[in-house]
């Protein structure tokens, strides 16, 4: 290839099998000189991955590495790039599609790939493949990876709702699998899970056009942050219901954390970033599905910062922070968005809402709502 031309790299991932391979299938077919790279990670437990390079035509490579660290995530990234590399520079390869694992996340493999491409490659599209009658069974599914025999590592702890939720929101592009099966019910969740991936059908020429229009990995990073995440608008549709709650009163911490099982079980998505009373100046992320709900300290609201400190904030950072700026309490916000279908918007928003400091509490004000109980601490700071 030219020297001065980039391997186009596509990411191809998902939780749904087969739909995935129905896409890779698609621009293997459909851009010339493509070539697959997989790395087949079932049987990790044994301590190997196998890795398979194959054409529209046939299989290429078929080769083996071993575990690094006891993690099967960790030698894919080891293997991945040399391979890379080597297609970059065979004089041949014009397309490198890169098809995920089952559990393995986009967001991490475009971040290696980025960070050590050597000039050499770039990631110019990130897919989901989507089989639309299964986007709700997979969401509310809140078993551990390892119960499903999906786990990338002894100590992977994901639930198979939060993954094919992260999978699904970080794509660039969604492609859709036809199936009988699936109704509107199904296509509006997939719209308002992640309104702004174009959704095109698998095997189109459109996705063919999209997986070499280029993707912008900061940017994607940026876009899945708690801090500054690019959270669906509200909307209903075909019986499906995005509910955006936002306040700018902190949540009494007790009341919240009692509420937490009901709140998490009150949709099949919910995210987005919240403020506790007895944590003024902390921001923490809400990342929940399938009923399984993980609650994280991801750093300070900047209306915490000295001046000083906001010039090694990142723009981005600034401006998401910027949109929520209250003249009192600054960026400290409720931000949460809630999806499902049937989802009891009334109910939920009472629930929300009596989380909340009341009146009186809120007139105590920061010194007094640090006397509040620390009923998160048990997740926030777990003894090790």
């Amino acid at each position: 290839m030219e020297s001065d031309r980039k391997l186009p790299v596509v990411l191809v991932s998902g939780l749904h099998c087969e739909a995935r391979t129905e896409v890779v299938e698609g621009l293997l077919r459909g851009l010339p000189h493509s070539v697959a790279l997989h790395h087949d990670l079932t049987a990790a437990g044994d301590g190997t991955v196998h890795r398979t390079v194959r054409n529209a035509f046939e299989v290429l490579s078929r080769d083996e590495t071993g575990l690094v660290n006891d993690c099967a995530c960790c030698a894919l990234r080891e293997d991945l790039m040399p391979e890379l590399e080597r297609l970059a520079t065979d004089g041949v390869t014009r397309t490198a599609v890169l098809e995920l694992w089952d559990s393995v996340e986009p967001k991490a493999m475009a971040e290696v790939i980025a960070a050590h491409g050597e000039g050499l490659m770039e990631v110019t599209s990130v897919i989901t493949a989507v089989d639309p009658a299964l986007v709700l069974p997979y969401l509310v599914n809140g078993d551990d990876l390892a119960e499903a025999g999906l786990a990338a590592a002894a100590e992977d702890q994901r639930t198979v709702g939060d993954t094919w939720a992260r999978q699904l929101e970080y794509a660039s592009v969604i492609a859709v699998t036809e199936n009988e099966a699936a109704d509107d019910e199904d296509l509006a969740l997939i719209a308002q899970l992640h309104p702004t991936a174009p959704r095109v059908s698998a095997g189109s020429d459109e996705l063919r056009e999209l997986a070499l229009a280029g993707f912008d990995v900061q940017a994607a990073a940026a876009a899945q942050h708690p801090a500054c995440a690019l959270l669906p608008q509200e909307t209903e549709e075909a019986g499906v219901s995005t509910l955006v709650w936002r306040q700018h009163r902190p949540f009494h911490p007790e009341r919240l954390y009692n509420a937490l099982e009901d709140l998490s079980c009150a949709a099949a998505r919910s995210r987005g970033r919240f403020w506790l009373a007895d944590r003024p100046d902390t921001l923490l992320s809400w990342d929940a599905a399938g009923g399984a709900l993980c609650v994280e300290d991801v750093g300070p609201w900047l209306a915490s910062l000295p001046d000083a400190a906001w010039e090694m904030i990142p723009p981005f950072r600034r401006a998401a922070a910027a949109l929520d700026w209250h003249p009192a309490h600054g960026d400290r916000c409720q931000h949460l968005v809630f999806i499902s279908p049937s989802l009891d918007r009334p109910g939920l928003t009472a629930l929300l809402n009596s989380c909340l400091l009341t009146d009186a509490e809120f007139r105590a004000g920061p010194e007094g709502w640090k006397k509040l109980p620390a009923a998160f601490d048990s997740l926030l700071d777990p003894v090790h």
